[in-house]
């Protein structure tokens, strides 16, 4: 065999111990308790207008029922790090949640995605712990009040979201012809509602309801026709860290094993709240129910099968 000379085995040396320090610091940023336990810091994905799910209280702090479940999971994380950590609150969009958990820059994300098969490719969801019902929110002085209605109106909805999607096809929108108009954001969508640029919004009805009970005339607003769709609504993590996965999971379980999980609920959903002491009068639907009952991460496609 014939030897390298000096100067080779070095750079191939050199090269090698790159290589494995690459794969280390990827091994790492993956790794959600290695980068706690590293860096001292965890960083949470959050909404600023989800509804009761995850909103902003001004000043950076966020708040809701997913992110209070997000806080438990992280207390449970802080505990296998033996270590306190910092949590950093990271405002997502529709557009870039994805994204920003692929890439390490949120280690969970605390919103209101849907779970579905094509985002499943991309990321892992936590066990579903809120089904979602997908309505039409439109002025109380329309006379929109079902989906056959929405002929030749502008319809707004959020980029990013699937919720225009599912209107178009639902049975009952066969034939009917209307303009699609995006806000950036969940505020944004409801501002092109509430200033007569579009006819309706149309969203999960948490999101709906939290823009209506936080405008300056909530009586100017109502939510009408069919429930177009009802979705399991996820907590992301990234794909490749099974471990926190797994921590989340369990912390799911143990929440609603122990009867806190409905405490949590009804905290955000049924007493007034944060920071105006909005109550969102949303009881406890029989779809949540039977998915704390059967915990599972299963995407939205197998709901909505026959």
């Amino acid at each position: 065999m014939k030897k390298l000379n000096p100067i080779m085995s070095l750079v191939l040396g050199a090269a090698l111990i790159a290589g494995l320090s690459t794969s280390i610091v990827h091994a790492q940023a993956n790794d959600t308790l290695a980068k706690a336990k590293s860096t001292g810091v965890i960083t949470m994905g959050v909404r600023d207008s989800s509804g009761a799910l995850s909103y902003t209280l001004g000043d950076g702090k966020f708040a809701g029922y997913h992110v209070e479940i997000c806080q438990r999971i992280i207390a449970a994380v802080e505990k296998a790090a033996g270590k306190k950590l910092e949590t950093k609150y990271q405002l997502v969009t529709s557009q870039n949640r994805l994204p920003l958990v692929q890439n390490g820059t949120v280690d969970i994300e605390c919103g209101s995605t849907t779970n579905n098969a094509t985002r499943q490719k991309d990321v892992s969801f936590l066990s579903t712990v809120y089904m979602e019902q997908v309505r039409i929110a439109v002025k109380a002085k329309s006379n929109i009040t079902a989906i056959a209605q929405l002929n030749g109106k502008n319809v707004a909805t959020t980029t990013g979201t699937t919720s225009v999607q599912l209107l178009r096809k639902n049975e009952r929108a066969t034939g009917v012809d209307f303009k699609e108009i995006f806000g950036k954001d969940h505020a944004d969508s409801f501002l092109l509602l509430d200033s007569d640029r579009a006819d309706a919004f149309v969203m999960d009805a948490t999101i709906l309801i939290g823009n209506i009970m936080n405008s300056k005339n909530p009586a100017d607003f109502k939510i009408v026709g069919e429930v177009l769709s009802i979705e399991p609504i996820g907590i992301m993590v990234r794909k490749d860290d099974p471990w926190l996965k797994k921590m989340g999971d369990s912390t799911i379980a143990d929440l609603v094993k122990s009867g806190e999980m409905q405490k949590i609920y009804d905290k955000w959903f049924t007493k007034p709240i944060p920071p105006k002491g909005v109550n969102v009068n949303m009881a406890l639907t029989a779809e949540t129910k039977a998915a704390w009952a059967n915990l599972s991460d299963k995407p939205n496609e197998d709901y909505q099968k026959k």
